[in-house]
C-alpha cells in the first residue's frame, strides 16, 4: 500500500485534472492549431513501386483553422483578366480574432498576377490539396534561419506569395508534379515567397506517376521586385519511384547535384548562402542545402522520422531503440544520444508495401509503446487493489496547461488538431475516379477518413461549416471535437467506444471501393454528368453518416461517463 500522503497527492492531481477538464473544454474544443502550432504538420508520400496497388500516395496531417472543404470548379477567363493574391488562406484572415470568413471570401487582397484562360477545378481548404487531374499536394511548415524570415507588414512588405497562394495556383492551372514544381518556382521567384507561418516550407507534389519534394526559403524582408533577384531559395528533387519519403516539419534535402534531371533548384540555391558567409565554396566541403539554412533539427522532427522509417524499412540501417520492448542499458532509450538529421536518408524503400490504410495508422500514432508515449509517463499511475496501474484518464492528447499541473513532459503525437487528408492517385483509372481523397476533419486519432473522387462536384453542408470562435451544431469538425473532448472523462474506455463504431464504418467505405470504381467507369463511359452526380451524391451521404455518427456518440459518452465527474 501507499502512504498516506502518497494517495492524497495522486488524489489531488486526478482533481485537478478534471477541473481542468471541465474549465477548459468550451475554451479548447475549438482549439485549431493543436498543442505545436505551425509545427504540427506530417507528410508522407508513396512511389508508385513502393506501393501495395500502384498507386502515389501523398498526405498531409494539417493544424490551421480553415479546415472548411469547398470545391471550387474550374472556369474561363478572358485574356488580359488578373487573379487575386491573398493572404489569409489558411488562418481564416490572420486576424486576431481568427473568426471564420464567409465561405468564398479567401482572406485579404494584397496583390495580383496574370490569370490563365482556363482553370481546374479543386478542393479547396486552408492549405489546398486535391484537384480534377489527380494533382495532389502535402505540405509542411518547416524552420529556417532567422536572417531569412519575412513578417507580413500590410503596405510595406513587397513579398505577396504564400505557400498556401501557390498551392492554389498549381491545383488551378497543372495537371503533373514537375510542372506544379515549375510554376511554383516560377510564383516565389517573381513575386517574393512570404512566409504565413514564419518559416520556410516543403511540400511533397504528387501525380499518377511521379512523386516530388519541394523545399522553399524566403529570402529576408529587404528584397524587391525591383531589385531583379528571385524572391525566394528554393530546391526540388524526385522521389523515387520504389521509395517513401517523410517530411516531418524540417527541410529533407542535403545534396543538390543539378546535372541529374530529377533535381531542379533556384539560381541562386548556393549564392543566398554564400552572400551571407553560410558556406564558403573554397572551404573543401560540399554544399549541403539542410545544414545552409535549416538550424538544428529537434526531437519533435527526428521523432517521427525515427518512428516511420524504422517502421517500415527496418532492414535499411541500424535504427535507434526506443520501443519499450528494446533491453534498456548503456548506449539504449534515453541514455543514447540523439542522432542528428544527416542519419536520416532523403527516402527509404520500404521492406513491404504501403497502403492508404498504413499512412492512415501513422497519421493516428501517439508513439505507442515508445520512450515517446505520453501515457506511460508515471504521472498517470494510480493504485488500484494495492498496486499501481494506469488511470483510465491517460491521453496522449494533453492540453499545455494540463502538462504543467501533472508534470509530464511533452511529446508531440504525428497529428494534433485540423485536418488532413492521404491523395490517392491511380493511373490506369480516369481522372475523375483514379484520384481519391481521404479526408478527415480535427484530430486523426478521433476522426473517420472519408473518401472524396476527383469527380465530385459538391461535399456535405457539415463540413463546409466551421467557426474557431463558435461552436455549431451543423458542423462537422465540431462533432468530431466534442466526441475528442468528452473522451477525456475516461480516454482509455471512450477510445474503445470510439472503434466500436467508426471501425466498421470506414471498413465499409474502404469494402466498397471496388464497386464504386466500376460502376463510376461505367457512367463515365456513357454519361460524365451522371457519373458526377453518383459520386456527389455518394460522397454527401457518406459525409452526413460520419456525422450522425459521431453526434450519436456524442451523446453516449454524455451519458456514460460525466457521472464520473458530479
Amino acid at each position: 500500500m501507499l502512504p498516506n500522503n502518497n494517495r492524497r497527492s495522486i488524489r489531488v492531481k486526478r482533481l485537478r485534472f478534471v477541473l481542468g477538464f471541465l474549465g477548459g473544454l468550451v475554451l479548447a474544443a475549438g482549439g485549431a492549431a493543436g498543442e505545436d502550432g505551425k509545427e504540427s504538420c506530417t507528410v508522407i508520400g508513396v512511389g508508385r513501386l513502393a506501393s501495395i496497388d500502384g498507386s502515389v500516395l501523398t498526405s498531409h496531417t494539417d493544424c490551421c483553422s480553415e479546415c472548411r472543404i469547398q470545391v471550387i470548379p474550374g472556369r474561363m477567363f478572358p485574356k488580359g483578366s488578373l487573379a487575386p493574391v491573398y493572404w489569409g488562406m489558411a488562418y481564416f484572415g490572420n486576424d486576431d480574432a481568427r473568426r471564420a470568413l464567409p465561405l468564398g471570401n479567401f482572406g485579404r487582397v494584397i496583390g495580383q498576377i496574370p490569370q490563365v484562360e482556363k482553370t481546374f477545378t479543386y478542393f479547396h481548404t486552408g492549405y489546398s490539396q486535391m484537384n480534377e487531374r489527380q494533382l495532389a499536394i502535402g505540405e509542411s511548415t518547416c524552420s529556417q534561419k532567422p536572417e531569412l524570415d519575412v513578417p507580413y507588414v500590410e503596405g510595406v512588405t513587397r513579398q505577396i506569395m504564400t505557400i498556401e497562394q501557390a498551392q492554389v495556383f498549381a491545383l488551378e492551372r497543372c495537371a503533373k508534379a514537375r510542372e506544379a514544381v515549375r510554376l511554383i518556382a516560377e510564383l516565389v521567384e517573381k513575386y517574393g515567397f512570404l512566409p504565413s507561418c514564419g518559416g520556410s516550407e516543403a511540400l511533397c507534389i504528387a501525380d499518377p506517376t511521379e512523386l516530388w519534394v519541394m523545399e522553399i526559403f524566403s529570402v529576408g524582408p529587404e528584397w524587391t521586385p525591383e531589385s531583379g533577384k528571385p524572391g525566394a531559395v528554393w530546391a526540388a528533387r524526385r522521389v523515387p519511384d520504389d521509395h517513401v519519403v517523410v517530411i516531418s516539419n524540417y527541410v529533407r534535402i542535403r545534396e543538390i547535384d543539378l546535372k541529374n534531371p530529377d533535381v531542379l533548384a533556384s539560381s541562386n540555391y548556393m549564392k543566398e548562402a554564400v552572400d551571407r558567409g553560410w558556406y564558403d565554396p573554397k572551404g573543401g566541403r560540399p554544399f549541403n542545402w539542410q545544414e545552409a539554412y535549416a538550424p538544428s533539427i529537434r526531437e519533435g522532427n527526428l521523432s517521427r522520422l525515427w518512428l516511420i522509417y524504422s517502421t517500415i524499412a527496418p532492414s535499411w540501417k541500424a535504427w535507434p531503440k526506443r520501443t519499450l520492448n528494446d533491453a534498456a542499458g548503456p548506449g539504449t532509450l534515453y541514455a543514447q544520444p540523439i542522432e542528428g538529421a544527416e542519419f536520416y536518408p532523403f527516402s527509404v524503400k520500404p521492406d513491404k508495401k504501403l497502403g492508404v490504410r498504413d499512412v492512415i495508422a501513422f497519421q493516428r500514432s501517439t508513439f505507442e509503446n515508445t520512450i515517446y508515449d505520453m501515457t506511460l509517463d508515471p504521472a498517470w499511475l494510480v493504485p488500484s487493489s494495492g498496486k499501481l496501474e494506469k488511470s483510465v484518464m491517460a491521453t496522449p492528447f494533453l492540453s499545455p496547461e494540463m502538462e504543467r499541473v501533472l508534470r509530464i513532459r511533452h511529446h508531440r503525437t504525428i497529428a494534433t488538431q485540423g485536418y488532413g487528408c492521404v491523395a490517392q492517385l491511380r493511373s490506369w483509372l480516369p481522372d475523375a475516379v483514379g484520384g481519391i481523397y481521404w479526408f478527415y476533419v480535427d484530430n486523426p486519432f478521433v476522426s473517420a477518413y472519408v473518401p472524396i473522387y476527383a469527380g465530385v462536384g459538391d461535399v456535405a453542408e457539415s463540413y463546409k461549416i466551421y467557426d474557431y470562435a463558435a461552436y455549431d451544431e451543423r458542423s462537422a469538425r465540431w462533432a468530431v471535437d466534442f466526441v475528442e473532448k468528452l473522451m477525456h472523462l475516461r480516454w482509455q474506455a471512450a477510445v474503445k467506444d470510439l472503434h466500436e463504431v467508426r471501425d466498421p464504418l470506414e471498413e465499409r467505405f474502404f469494402a466498397e471501393q471496388a464497386g464504386v470504381d466500376a460502376r463510376s467507369r461505367e457512367l463515365l463511359a456513357k454519361d460524365a454528368p451522371a457519373a458526377a452526380k453518383y459520386l456527389t451524391d455518394l460522397t454527401v451521404q457518406r459525409m452526413e453518416k460520419i456525422v450522425k455518427l459521431f453526434r450519436e456518440l456524442r451523446n453516449k459518452l454524455l451519458a456514460k461517463y460525466s457521472g464520473d465527474i458530479v
